[in-house]
């Protein structure tokens, strides 16, 4: 059963984030609010108040397609006075020190922060603190010092989706307890990707033989497509029934070098993020699954946080997510597996692409056996 926010339908789940209530993903109980803001400060005023978003990297498709515009588009809904800094890292945390630095000069009153290195930029969230700049964690757990809040789904859920899907798939085609599989984990210096591969290693250890597994700098698809290039080298090819891969960006790499290498017949490989491509690759057969991640829900939630940091307010977190030195207040969303039987009721139902974009000449007949029209 999905613990924590009901991702769909979409309107039930902005519904519960703006009433603040909901069973937390993590079992904790409900915040009494933020630790810092601008009603102590004086820094922003209820129409007028500047609020810098920073997002990690542009390599997975979402965070410009999706997390920016659509918490750009929802601060404005809040607050039409309300100015959105907005810097991309481009996995670069160096460059991601620059862009939250210069916006603390240039006044920022509220942070929104998706780290490229979750542990390097606790000195900034300080320098944020010290000033009385709330902080909100986007997406990815801060660790090493306190703050506001957390906005993400249940990431250890996430993994264990992936490997369920993974060895429903082996059973169903009798590969389960023969063969290897190959597990492709993201970023070392993402947190998230550490609750991804325990939430995986959960369901999957003792149940399937791991011939390879890798962490993948900067959750880079070519990166990915190189590992799984050694790993078919390492293995051979016909001893690998199926990839346990972290998100589609990676998934993509993989299926590119399997093709390379000569497959037939692809084995299943699991996904994250329901990326265009990946979610036309899961139609046409060539990838088994990916998690549906309510990106809406999340951008939109964030936005009315930093909204309501910047004039005073904290409303009351679900959750409570410890992060190795504080407990922070959370809201955690539930994550949706999606295989092709649920692509129609799930990414289609909500809009997240229009059937156009999915259904492009390539993907038409595929579409239509889905029932996607």
């Amino acid at each position: 059963m999905h613990r924590g926010w009901k991702a769909l339908p979409v309107a039930a789940a902005l519904l519960a984030a703006a009433c603040g209530t909901g069973a937390g993903g993590s079992g904790g109980t409900a915040s009494a609010g933020p630790q810092s803001g601008p009603a102590q400060s004086g820094q922003a005023s209820a129409d007028a108040a500047t609020i810098a978003l920073f997002l990690p990297e542009s390599k997975t498709t979402r965070y410009e397609a999706f997390d920016r515009p659509l918490f750009e588009a929802k601060v404005k809904a809040l607050c039409a006075g309300c100015k959105v800094l907005y810097g991309n890292a481009d996995q670069d945390a160096a460059k991601q020190q620059q862009q939250v630095e210069a916006a603390l000069t240039q006044g920022a009153d509220v942070l929104v922060l998706d780290a490229v290195d979750a542990a390097a930029v606790a000195p900034l969230v300080n320098q944020a603190k010290q000033r009385k700049i709330p902080v909100i964690a986007y997406d990815r757990l801060i660790s090493g010092i306190g703050y506001d809040y957390y906005v993400s789904f249940n990431n250890v859920r996430v993994g264990e989706m992936q490997g369920q899907a993974l060895l429903d798939a082996l059973t169903a085609k009798g590969a389960a307890g023969k063969g290897r599989i190959v597990m492709i984990h993201g970023s070392p210096t993402d947190p998230s990707s550490a609750d991804y591969k325990k939430g995986a290693h959960n369901v999957l250890d003792g149940k399937v033989e791991i011939g390879r597994e890798f962490d993948t700098p900067d959750w880079s698809p070519d990166k990915a497509q190189q590992q799984m290039e050694q790993a078919i080298t390492a293995l051979g090819r016909d001893s690998i029934v199926g990839v346990l891969s972290a998100n589609d960006g990676m998934a993509g790499g993989a299926i590119a070098a399997m093709k390379r290498a000569g497959y037939k017949e692809l084995p299943p490989i699991t996904g994250q993020d329901a990326e265009l491509a990946a979610v036309q690759r899961i139609l046409t057969g060539e990838q088994h699954m990916t998690v549906y991640l309510d990106i809406r829900a999340e951008a939109e939630k964030s936005a009315e946080l930093a909204v309501a940091l910047a004039r005073g307010q904290g409303p009351a977190a679900p959750a409570k997510v410890n992060n190795g030195t504080a407990d922070i207040p959370a809201f955690l969303l539930d994550p949706i597996p999606v295989t092709k039987d649920k692509v129609k009721d799930t990414i289609v139902k909500d809009g997240f692409y229009k059937v156009a974009d999915l259904c492009t000449p390539e993907v038409k007949d595929a579409c239509a056996k889905a029932g996607i029209q």
